[in-house]
């Protein structure tokens, strides 16, 4: 009898000892992650250009900046980072459509124009640079009151200027015009402050 009792006290502390030691239920529920962790999608969207789309952007980038005055040095600097940002964008949605002659052709145009453009506002500014000094260089109102003192080797400047026009005329011979706009009378604008001689001077009068 006492040994049942005993025996029966055993087996209870027992369940109780190994109910304490079996950990909670929900160490064994399965972790619920949300769907969206599970399936996961990265979204990545590229905006396509059709064909025809992107000619149609070259045409207006090309006009645009085709019929803006180069020698303007305003214009170029209120609209040439725009110029840049837009051509960035163009070199971008262009790319498909390289191998084709016509977009090909098109896009080597605005590329040229961009480099004829580059080089004559180089050239134009340095040339507005040294008429700036040679009308400091005559004093106030050419009265000579007040003068700076005058470019020594002027000559040189303005013979390496028409050398660089001449060179950027037969390197590009499609935008003469825009050229002549620029470089052409900014030499003749020069040539009435300080003589000297280049291919067009006539053209311009002096």
């Amino acid at each position: 009898m006492a040994l049942s009792a005993i025996r029966g006290i055993a087996i209870t502390s027992t369940r109780r000892a190994a109910y304490r030691l079996t950990p909670p239920a929900a160490f064994f529920r399965p972790s619920v992650v949300p769907a969206l962790q599970n399936n996961v999608r990265p979204y990545i969207t590229v905006q396509k250009y059709e064909r025809d789309d992107v000619l149609s952007m070259l045409d207006e980038y090309h006009a645009t900046v085709m019929s803006a005055n180069w020698a303007d040095y305003l214009v170029l600097v209120y609209n040439g980072p725009f110029w840049e940002a837009e051509l960035e964008k163009l070199t971008s949605v262009v790319q498909p459509y390289l191998h084709e002659p016509a977009v090909g052709a098109k896009f080597s145009e605005v590329q040229e124009m961009m480099d004829v453009l580059y080089q004559c506002e180089d050239v134009r500014d340095h040339i507005n640079e040294l008429a700036e000094l040679a009308t400091r260089a005559s004093g106030f109102m050419g009265t000579g009151f007040a003068a700076e003192d005058k470019v020594e080797n002027a000559m040189d400047h303005a013979k390496l200027c028409s050398d660089t026009y001449q060179k950027i005329l037969d390197k590009h011979p499609n935008f003469k015009p825009k050229i002549e706009q620029t470089v052409g009378h900014g030499l003749a604008i020069l040539r009435s402050k300080h003589k000297f001689k280049f291919g067009s001077m006539h053209r311009y009068f002096f």
